[in-house]
């Protein structure tokens, strides 16, 4: 059964040349929401073509346009419109119709249910050519086993957030492929649904197989923040120790082996890999604990707690 909530609602999108597209993706949008109340917030990046104009032109009260200084790329896109955004719920969606609209009000049901933070989008039957599919594929399996978060469809854009959730992400760099991860990593429960998917309409995709590359790095960052971002000393200590130690032993088996059997030891490699184990592990032990210091600045001098609370209930009632 569909809900339809009182609560206003922001619909981002970011937009990238998508002059053909954004009209008729502003009629779709109009003829799903019918009943709510909402506003679509468009970010242009820099577009090249009539993008602006096309909106301009439209003189549609319920929509904003966010134009962007430079080409910034979609995560910093998104982070614009979700600033901007004043719904109770964000909707993120893709400028190119392969996202459509009419899965909106099924999939803001969970989000009005209270029971989920984040509802995303498994494409069904993807209309998009292999160059896309295969690094999606790529990118999902890897997140999948690195992360151990089961999501399906990481590069699914449509999605419903709750205010707090979307407002809480900090997208940068390309971090918009994670931005399901950065969500579960706030506290965000999730719902997987699935959604149409449609051939693009017009313009040309801005993705292709270097995608996975781009992947792989960000990942790696994310995985370090999940596990070390509070802790870093125990990632960057642990290693400086394991090497300071081995580089340690190395040095007292050339001891041994100078004066204990008398042989020359200033020419072998192994007393330089020895210098260098316990030279590189000083290094990451300093490292560690320099991190720590920030990380305590990070939150002291901004006032932050390095916990989020997501329900306080006191006998009968709750607040949050």
């Amino acid at each position: 059964m569909q809900v339809v909530t009182d609560s206003p609602l922001s619909i981002v999108v970011p937009l990238y040349n998508e002059q053909d597209n954004v009209q008729l993706l502003t009629q779709k949008i109009h003829e799903a929401l019918v009943g709510y109340t909402y506003q679509i917030v468009y970010v242009d990046d820099f577009s090249t073509d009539h993008t602006k104009k096309v909106v301009k032109e439209m003189n549609d009260p319920k929509v904003a346009l966010i134009e962007l200084k430079k080409n910034y790329g979609q995560s910093l896109a998104l982070a614009a419109g979700i600033d901007y955004a004043t719904g109770d719920f964000i909707i993120t969606m893709d400028g190119d119709l392969q996202n459509d609209p009419s899965d909106i009000p099924s999939m803001l049901q969970y989000a009005v249910d209270g029971e989920y933070d984040l509802i995303t989008g498994i494409r069904q039957k993807r209309k998009d050519s292999l160059v896309k599919k295969i690094p999606s594929k790529i990118a999902n399996f890897l997140v999948r086993r690195v992360t151990k978060l089961d999501i399906k469809d990481n590069g699914c854009a449509l999605k419903v957030f709750t205010k707090d959730i979307a407002k809480g992400l900090n997208l940068y760099g390309e971090m918009h492929r994670f931005i399901t991860l950065l969500a579960y990593l706030e506290g965000a429960q999730i719902k997987q649904v699935p959604v149409k998917h449609h051939a693009r309409h017009a313009g040309k995709s801005k993705y292709g197989l270097e995608r996975v590359f781009k992947v792989v790095a960000d990942m790696m960052l994310l995985l370090f923040i999940r596990k070390y971002f509070q802790r870093p000393i125990h990632l960057f200590g642990i290693f400086g120790f394991l090497l300071i130690i081995l580089g340690v032993f190395i040095e007292m088996y050339l001891l041994i082996v100078k004066f204990g059997f008398d042989q020359d030891i200033g020419t072998r490699p192994l007393l330089i890999f020895g210098m260098m184990f316990i030279l590189g592990g000083i290094q990451l032990f300093t490292i560690g604990i320099v991190m720590e210091l920030l990380i305590r600045t990070y939150y002291e001098s901004q006032s932050k707690r390095p916990y989020r609370i997501k329900k306080i209930t006191i006998g009968d009632g709750e607040t949050t």
